[in-house]
């Protein structure tokens, strides 16, 4: 059974950068099928629904939220298995939990959560 940890998050100024991680461990896949799995990261504010973020799709092209595109990177490691989210430009508004999420078929496993919080 595949598990997800998440890392990086942590207090920033807004304009600041930080750096997200997501190691996935308990199966280990080969680089060539983790490049297709469906692997992305969502968030959840205070209040507010979770939402994705930014995403590998199937075909291994990405999707970001519109909210995020131009400041949010998401970039994977297939030999390492992990999934990082390069965060820049931070608002305020990003102030939420990130979770790291894999898609297998119609099964959803999700990490834990690492907490972002942009403030001055």
């Amino acid at each position: 059974q595949v598990q997800l940890v998440e890392s990086g998050g942590g207090l920033v100024q807004p304009g600041g950068s930080l750096r997200l991680s997501c190691a996935a461990s308990g199966r280990r896949f080969s680089g060539t099928i983790f490049s297709i799995l469906v692997m992305g990261w969502y968030r959840q504010g205070p209040g507010k629904q979770r939402e994705l973020v930014a995403t590998f799709n199937v075909d291994g092209s990405t999707a970001y939220a519109d909210s995020v595109t131009g400041r949010f990177t998401i970039s994977r490691d297939n030999a390492k298995n992990t999934v990082d989210l390069q965060m820049s430009s931070l608002k305020p508004e990003d102030t939420a939990v990130y979770y790291c999420n894999l898609k297998l078929g119609a099964h959803d496993t999700w990490g834990q959560g690492t907490q972002v919080t942009v403030s001055s």
